[in-house]
């Protein structure tokens, strides 16, 4: 109950340092995300050349 009324009395000043946190928070995870879709990316790139390979039936 007290964390729900910190922001409450943190004013004007208080939003702004939470965007700011949600910001790095939402930068880091958008370099995290790109990372594993390059990896994932990769290994699919590996996986359809066993696929192509495979008999057309």
């Amino acid at each position: 109950m007290s964390e729900e009324t910190v922001p409450q009395q943190g004013g004007t000043g208080q939003p702004k340092g939470l965007l700011q946190q949600m910001e790095e928070l939402m930068a880091a995870l958008n370099a995290d995300l790109s990372a594993l879709d390059a990896d994932l990316q990769a290994a699919g790139d590996t996986g359809r050349g066993v696929v192509e390979e495979g008999p057309v039936g």
